[in-house]
């Protein structure tokens, strides 16, 4: 067990699908989030990134290597992680603020005390939809909601037991470019005011350059880290800051090392050219 302070340690992480023919999708993985830290990961389709998320949460474990998050090894999901999706996954029987609180429901320090006090726990999921402009939408039910409105309701799901690890999986991915553009800032909001640790996984560079203090990029398959990018733009960000020249830069950087993942023969002549 190591000392150093990263909140979420992954190294020399293998991870196989299937048994008579297996695929490996991550290989030699490495990576490291610091406590409080919004780390973006990115890559081309294919190589990994969800499944980097499931051993995270410990919903699967590594053929081989460590992973752990908050200084323990994962051994089984890990409870103080939140997860949002690019799929709301609302329950469609639920008014909006009986799927926030499902959480307490579900998570033992909670499920107990709920029964004994709960206009507390309504209390905490009112006001995080207030935070992201939900206020009057406790009693409407999922279908009653737009997509963006659906998907600020799963964040607060998601965030409503106070989990110190936050995992986002394309959670704006089926939103229009506008409501996308909106959530971006709904998120940062939340995250500047709770710090909790976060990790983006997604395809859009400007989401990931927007959001987060440090940007990884994975390989194609078999999935490791093969760059890492600091984003040093001032929060908080906003529109303007995607014109900023550090902006650009920082995800003209990540377009050129996803197309060198996805064109492995260019690197190679480009290596032999430059000799």
């Amino acid at each position: 067990m190591r000392s150093a302070p990263d909140f979420v340690f992954l190294k020399g992480v293998r991870l196989s699908y299937g048994i008579k023919d297996p695929v490996c999708a991550l290989d030699n993985l490495a990576l490291t989030v610091g406590r409080g830290e919004f780390a973006a990961v990115v890559g081309p389709s294919g190589c990994g990134k969800s499944s980097l998320m499931k051993l995270i949460t410990g919903l699967r474990a590594p053929d081989s290597g460590t992973v752990e998050v908050d200084g323990k090894e994962v051994d089984g999901p890990v409870k103080i992680a939140g997860m949002a999706f690019q799929n709301p996954t609302l329950l469609p029987w639920r008014d909006v603020l009986n799927n926030v609180v499902l959480p307490f429901e579900v998570v033992d320090e909670h499920r107990r005390k709920l029964r004994w006090q709960p206009g507390l726990y309504r209390g905490k999921a009112r006001e995080l939809l207030s935070a992201v402009g939900l206020d009057d939408t406790e009693h409407r039910f999922p279908w009653q909601l737009s997509g963006g409105m659906q998907q600020r309701v799963s964040l607060c799901r998601a965030l409503v037991h106070e989990p110190a690890l936050l995992l986002l999986d394309e959670p704006f991915g089926a939103l229009d470019a506008f409501t996308r553009e909106e959530l971006w800032d709904v998120l940062q909001e939340l995250w500047m005011a709770r710090k909790f640790t976060t990790i983006l996984v997604t395809h859009d560079l400007r989401e990931a350059v927007y959001l987060a203090d440090r940007v990884h990029v994975m390989s194609r398959r078999p999935g490791r880290v093969v760059a890492s990018y600091d984003v040093s733009i001032r929060r908080p960000r906003c529109m303007e800051s995607t014109v900023d020249s550090a902006f650009i830069e920082i995800t003209h950087a990540l377009r050129e090392q996803i197309r060198v993942q996805l064109t492995p023969a260019s690197l190679s002549y480009a290596k032999q050219t430059s000799s």
